[in-house]
């Protein structure tokens, strides 16, 4: 049985949905499955997927003044599909299409973590995706990234910080899985089409209240869309993008039951430092949390350090986070609480030491799930 809170965000779901003038539909039956793998072509696959009915553009980095003061930046677009029938309107303000956006600063030095949230219908030129001359756009709201070749430039700003960094892709798109299909489980159609841009070269102006900052440093980028992924006794994953000091990079998550057990589907990708990649399963890698801290304002209790073997290829990291609280609380917008942030490496791989930057994404150890929003906004391990 769902919680109070569970029911309570669906029906702000649809009160959200009738405001935008949305034909709400709560379950994934009509969208598009990923079912198999598919032809990917650049730059049109940074593009939206209309049809699937769960899509995001996901950055995360970790950038540092002149000065080598440290910070790390989150930036993420959302696209939700609420009926998977081709939409047509006489009205410009009617869509069956709503975006979300979540930014996160973390001032590593500072010991402070920012964060804002904007939502908006996909109509009348607040929030969409375009494309023309090589050149993908998403946008929401003065929020946005433009990707042309392998350059992407994002901007984004609230009244108390904001960044506008240049983003350089290093090495080609990597594709997850088998050639991007990504399996979240045995059902049909449980899992999403997901790619990743693992290294990317980054300069540009990081903005805290009055204070701006001339930063550089590495980012990570994530795309993914699906429409049906998590089983129902899923309740949330941890995921990690590490970029090490050797030149390679490693992608991991576990997909957690409510029983505590990992599922047998969660997997990872190791990419070499000549972009070369290979697919983790489960059985290649350990996971192993060595430390907790619980939050303070959702009560959620979050692992807070990590050792990691990945045990083909002779690596194990401890990974720690450099701030405990990046917890994000998105009432705002999606509604839910989890915890994203900036973390440092150290280890050994293939018997010589590493040090690298990454970021963790830790989901399901605070409110419960509604299932209806969890396939919505959340659908599989980013």
């Amino acid at each position: 049985m769902r919680s109070k809170k569970g029911r309570w965000l669906s029906f702000g779901l649809i009160v959200l949905a009738v405001l935008a003038g949305i034909d709400t539909c709560l379950g994934s039956e009509g969208f598009a499955q990923a079912l198999e793998p598919r032809a990917w072509t650049f730059p049109g696959d940074h593009a939206d997927h209309p049809g699937f009915q769960t899509e995001w553009w996901y950055y995360t980095g970790n950038l540092h003044t002149a000065g080598h003061r440290p910070f790390g930046f989150q930036l993420t677009f959302f696209r939700v599909q609420l009926e998977p029938a081709p939409f047509v309107s006489a009205s410009a303000w009617r869509t069956n299409q709503l975006y979300f956006g979540h930014l996160a600063v973390s001032d590593l030095q500072g010991k402070g973590f920012l964060m804002a949230e904007k939502s908006g219908r996909g109509a009348a030129g607040i929030a969409g995706v375009s494309m023309g001359a090589h050149r993908v756009r998403v946008f929401l709201h003065g929020w946005e990234t433009a990707i042309q070749g392998k350059t992407h430039q994002a901007r984004a700003s609230s009244d108390r910080f904001g960044i506008d960094l240049k983003l350089v892709s290093q090495k080609p798109p990597v594709l997850h899985g088998e050639k991007g299909l990504s399996r979240k489980g045995a059902g049909l159609g449980q899992g999403s089409y997901y790619y990743s841009l693992t290294r990317m070269r980054t300069k540009g102006i990081l903005r805290v209240g009055q204070e701006s900052f001339d930063v550089s440093g590495l980012s990570w980028m994530d795309h993914e869309f699906t429409s049906n992924v998590l089983s129902t006794d899923q309740v949330g994953w941890d995921w990690m993008g590490l970029q090490l000091s050797d030149g390679s990079d490693l992608m991991l998550y576990v997909l957690r039951h409510k029983d505590g057990s990992v599922d047998p589907f969660s997997s990872g990708t190791l990419v070499e430092k000549d972009g070369a990649w290979v697919h983790l399963p489960k059985e290649a890698f350990v996971i192993k949390p060595t430390a907790y801290w619980q939050s303070a304002m959702s009560r959620a209790r979050y692992p807070s350090s990590w050792q990691v073997e990945v045990l083909p290829h002779h690596i194990s990291l401890k990974v720690v986070p450099g701030l405990k609280d990046q917890e994000l609380i998105t009432k705002q917008s999606t509604g839910v609480t989890y915890w994203e942030g900036s973390v440092g490496v150290a280890g050994m791989v293939r018997g010589r030491g590493v040090t690298g930057s990454g970021y963790v994404e830790l989901t399901g150890y605070g409110e419960e799930f509604d299932p209806d929003l969890r396939n919505r906004f959340f659908g599989s391990a980013h």
